[in-house]
């Protein structure tokens, strides 16, 4: 299935006209050399952010290199990449892939990843890379995760295992945007649990969770500490796109 998905998308990339997801104007590439290059000389990597969870911070914060809450508050997840801001010009081209269901957006989206992260993402020691799951009535609404579909698309070094079938999501009615910081821990809670076969594979193992959104950080957070509770001895975001704390 993989390779007849790699020879579609080759004939697609020197066949078919596409647009940047970015900007929309055509061109061959799906993510445009202009704005990878406004993602390398503005995106979220070339500000101070927390080493912890990743948010902008302010100037009082840059010493210690850790945003205030992390500092009083410190999550179970021990470090957080992000590729750029939420609101950047990677937004639109997100909504459309996850809301839209135009599933090729995927592929300009982990381009864009890998060509401003990979010099960091191949490096990162890790034994597991899971994407944030989606519960089964969720994942049959949307037809996808597209936390996965970024994630097995990204570059990683070899020896790491990517899957969507380690960690699990029960169903939820309630939409988590929106809420409060308190809310939203609340509602998070008892959400993930690891499927029993694979709780062996996780004992003193580092895992990478991927995903495309990083708000509170409360459903990070979660996971993070079902993970170590099975286990896991780090627990390390990858995230598309990180949200600016409010003003």
């Amino acid at each position: 299935m993989r390779f007849l998905e790699k020879i579609f998308q080759s004939l697609s990339h020197q066949v078919l006209p596409t647009a940047c997801i970015a900007c929309g104007h055509f061109q061959k590439l799906t993510v445009c050399n202009k704005c990878l290059s406004s993602l390398q000389t503005d995106g979220l990597l070339n500000y101070e952010c927390c080493i912890q969870c990743g948010i902008a911070l302010r100037a009082y914060e840059i010493p210690r290199k850790l945003c205030t809450q992390c500092i009083n508050l410190p999550p179970s997840f021990d470090h957080t990449l992000c590729l750029d801001r939420y609101d950047g010009i990677l937004q639109e081209g997100l909504h459309q892939f996850k809301y839209q269901k135009r599933i090729a957006f995927a592929d300009g989206l982990s381009r864009a990843w890998n060509h401003v992260l990979a010099s960091q993402s191949m490096h990162i020691s890790a034994d597991y890379l899971l994407p944030v799951p989606l519960s089964i009535q969720k994942l049959a609404a949307r037809g996808f995760n597209q936390s996965w579909e970024l994630a097995r698309r990204i570059y990683c070094a070899s020896y790491i295992q990517k899957s969507p079938y380690i960690l699990k999501r029960h169903h939820y009615s309630s939409h988590q945007a929106g809420g409060t910081l308190v809310n939203r821990k609340t509602s998070i809670q008892g959400m993930f649990y690891i499927d029993p076969v694979h709780i062996e594979l996780l004992k003193g193992k580092s895992v990478i969770v991927f995903d495309d959104v990083m708000t509170s950080g409360a459903t990070l957070n979660e996971i993070a500490r079902i993970l170590k509770d099975n286990g896991a001895s780090r627990v390390i975001n990858w995230v598309l796109l990180r949200t600016s704390r409010p003003a």
